[in-house]
C-alpha cells in the first residue's frame, strides 16, 4: 500500500511531503493525525530545529477529502470538534515552537490554505492559487483564519474567499504577506530545504522564543475553539448534506430548498 506522507530527517530538518497525488493530496483523517505527530515530535525532539511540510505532484493539497466530510455529515457530525484528528493537527500547528517553512505549488484549498497562516516562511511556485471555499459546501472556516486571514489581507478581501470561494494567486499572495516569495516550480523543495537548513543553523533557544514571542497562542486557540464548534454544527446541516451529496454526484448543490 502505497504511502499517504512520507517524512524524513537531514541535518536537523525534519522534512513531511504529502504523497497522495491520486486524490491531489487530499487529506483524510489518518493524514491528520501523521501530520499532527510529525509536529509534535518536533517540538520534543531536540534534534529537530526546522519543519518543511510540502507535497508531491502538481498539487499542494485540495483540502480536506469530502469523503470524510460526506461521512461525517450522514453522521450529524459524529464525535466532538475536540476528538477529530484535523484538530489535532490545528492545535499542533498553533502550538508548534520550531520554525515550519511550506512549499506550495499548484492548488492550496481549505486547509491547504489555512494551514500556511500558522507557518513562518512560505514559498509559492507561479501557479499557485491559495483557496478557502467553506461557505460553497456550508461550512465556516478553521484553523483561526477568520481571525488570522483577515488580518493579513483585510476583512473585504478575506470574505470574499470564505463566502465565493475567490482565490488568491501567488502573486497577490505575497504582496498580502500570507507568503514570503515566488520560485520556479524547479527549485522550489530546493529552496524550501535551504531556507530550512538556514534556519536550523540559528540558535535554537533564541529562535524558539522569538516565534512565541510573535505568536499569540491563547487568543487564536479560543479562535480554533469557537471555529470548530460551528464547523461541528455545520457539518451536521441539512445544507451541508446537500453540499457533500452535489460534490458526488458532479452537479450544483441546490441551497433554495432551506431557505
Amino acid at each position: 500500500m502505497a504511502q499517504d506522507i512520507v517524512i524524513a530527517q537531514n541535518q536537523g530538518v525534519l522534512t513531511v511531503t504529502l504523497t497522495r497525488t491520486a486524490k491531489k493530496n487530499a487529506l483524510t483523517n489518518h493524514m491528520y493525525d501523521e501530520l499532527a505527530d510529525a509536529l509534535e515530535r518536533a517540538d520534543t525532539d531536540s534534534s529537530i530545529r526546522a519543519v518543511v511540510l510540502r507535497s508531491a505532484g502538481n498539487t499542494f493539497t485540495a483540502g480536506n477529502d469530502i469523503g470524510d466530510f460526506a461521512e461525517q455529515s450522514a453522521d450529524k457530525g459524529a464525535a466532538s470538534a475536540e476528538e477529530k484528528p484535523v484538530q489535532r493537527y490545528i492545535r499542533a500547528l498553533v502550538n508548534s515552537s520550531t520554525p515550519i517553512v511550506a512549499a506550495v505549488q499548484g492548488q492550496a484549498v481549505g486547509i491547504g490554505t489555512t494551514m500556511l497562516l500558522h507557518c513562518d516562511y512560505v514559498l509559492l511556485t507561479e501557479d499557485a492559487q491559495l483557496s478557502t471555499p467553506f461557505v460553497s459546501l456550508a461550512l465556516v472556516p478553521e484553523a483561526a483564519s477568520s481571525r488570522l486571514l483577515t488580518q493579513r489581507i483585510g476583512h473585504v478581501r478575506a470574505f470574499a474567499m470564505f463566502a465565493l470561494g475567490e482565490s488568491l494567486d501567488a502573486q497577490s499572495a505575497v504582496l498580502a504577506g500570507v507568503a514570503n516569495a515566488i520560485v520556479p516550480a524547479a527549485e522550489l523543495h530546493e529552496q524550501a530545504q535551504t531556507i530550512a537548513a538556514k534556519l536550523s543553523a540559528q540558535p535554537a533557544g533564541s529562535l524558539t522564543a522569538t516565534k512565541r514571542l510573535m505568536r499569540d497562542v491563547e487568543p487564536t486557540l479560543e479562535q480554533v475553539a469557537a471555529e470548530s464548534a460551528l464547523f461541528v454544527e455545520r457539518l451536521a446541516s441539512p445544507e451541508a448534506l446537500e453540499a457533500f451529496t452535489a460534490f458526488r454526484e458532479k452537479r450544483r448543490p441546490d441551497f433554495a430548498q432551506f431557505s
